[in-house]
């Protein structure tokens, strides 16, 4: 069964951004791209939970096809990217998103936005804690990478002192979570339909957040706001209408500071992403920084390799629902340059206190024009008690094959 992740309501609200008046009847044809592909995982052992699919393969395919168009000299411009995944193993994988459904006015001093679309926000390899606008679609990867279209209204003044973004946030996305029968989950699967928002407004209440950006020398600098409902939601043990033990999901009201800085210094990246969190429980802070450091040309080759270093922290400590209280992340980047755009990031992350760590692989490679392959393996090395305890034996390996139009 496809699981559509926007109410009609929404899509009702977001095309009303993008249709009325606001495209020319000029417009009579734009561009078609994007990409389709499958995803193959193999998962190492059995599941924790007898329910989850215990099949050690799994299969599932992807499309993500992209219209765009352009007119009044250039000025206005309409983009559609809609997602859609079918998974073999777990039913709330197979879903449909829209990305993007999005209108843009460009003037010499500021640009409009309206419609559906994806913002990012954030400067760090290990986690983005400034990057709030958009909800994470958690079933698509673990990483919190992958993000849902969030509708919006998005004015951005460009002055020489910098780039103000003002944002007004209508209709909020739940957050995306496996099934019963799907993998990498919490140790209780998450019963949505027993949602509960701290508003009484639920997903109808009306964010905004305001961002800055500017660079100054050397310095790249981001300065942030968001006030609404949180992207992050607290999991509170409940039972189902079955009687059977569950995870509900909470969104609580909160205001969030975040500043993310990059400094570059020759072949040194300085990355900081801070936050300020007041709502959820008692107020805390979160700050994840580190380096990158790239030696070109290793050996005399063209293969560049990056050093990065991370440390990863939080207020809360054990007591949060965060896995990375007081983590190290170090990982190796390599980069090819050749034709066909090799890329490898090994990295680990290790907690200082419990020990506990994990480990990622990811490597992508052209193939030929038209064709891409991406690699990703993820172990999970448990011997504490934190959030990836319930992820102990979900190891895997995962090989993606996609075609670009």
């Amino acid at each position: 069964m496809m699981t559509c992740l926007l109410r009609p309501g929404m899509i009702f609200a977001a095309a009303a951004f993008v249709c009325a008046g606001l495209i020319s009847p000029a417009v009579s044809a734009g561009d078609w791209s994007g990409r389709m592909g499958t995803e193959l995982r193999l998962f190492t052992a059995a599941p924790l939970d007898a329910r989850q699919a215990n099949n050690a393969l799994s299969l599932s395919a992807f499309a993500e096809p992209e219209y765009f168009a352009r007119w009044n000299n250039g000025a206005d411009s309409f983009a559609f990217v809609p997602f859609l995944r079918w998974d073999q193993s777990d039913e709330k994988r197979t879903h449909a998103d829209i990305r993007e459904l999005t209108w843009l006015h460009a003037s010499q001093d500021w640009e409009l936005r309206a419609g559906i679309r994806k913002v990012f926000w954030g400067v760090t390899e290990s986690q983005h804690l400034v990057d709030i606008v958009n909800q994470t679609d958690l079933v698509e990867n673990i990483d919190g990478e992958e993000k849902l279209g969030q509708p919006m209204i998005n004015l951005a003044l460009i002055r020489d002192w910098g780039t103000v973004d003002l944002f007004l946030l209508p209709g909020f996305r739940e957050r995306t979570f496996p099934g019963v029968e799907g993998r990498l989950r919490p140790p209780l699967a998450v019963d949505i339909s027993q949602t509960e928002y701290a508003s009484a407004d639920q997903e109808r209440h009306i964010d905004a957040a305001v961002r800055w950006d500017h660079f100054i020398g050397d310095w790249d600098i981001g300065l942030s706001h968001f006030s609404g409902t949180s992207r992050e939601p607290r999991l509170l043990p409940s039972l189902n209408a079955s009687g059977e033990p569950v995870l509900i999901p909470r969104y609580d009201l909160i205001d969030q500071t975040g500043l993310d800085v990059q400094l570059t210094r020759g072949a040194w990246l300085w990355k900081l992403e801070a936050i300020r969190r007041v709502g959820q429980g008692p107020s805390y802070a979160a700050a994840t920084g580190g380096f990158e450091y790239t030696l070109s040309g290793l050996f005399n080759t063209a293969t560049d390799v990056g050093l990065v270093a991370e440390y990863l922290y939080d207020e809360r400590g054990k007591a949060g629902p965060s896995p990375f209280q007081n983590d190290i992340m170090l990982g190796l980047r390599f980069a090819l340059n050749d034709v066909q755009s090799t890329d490898l990031l090994i990295a680990a992350i290790v907690d200082r206190q419990s020990q506990t760590s994990s480990y990622s692989l990811e490597a992508n490679r052209r193939l030929g024009d038209n064709w891409k392959l991406a690699l990703e393996a993820r172990v999970f090395a448990h011997s504490g008690g934190d959030a990836l305890a319930a992820l102990r034996n979900d190891d895997y390996i995962q090989a993606e094959l996609s075609f670009y139009y």
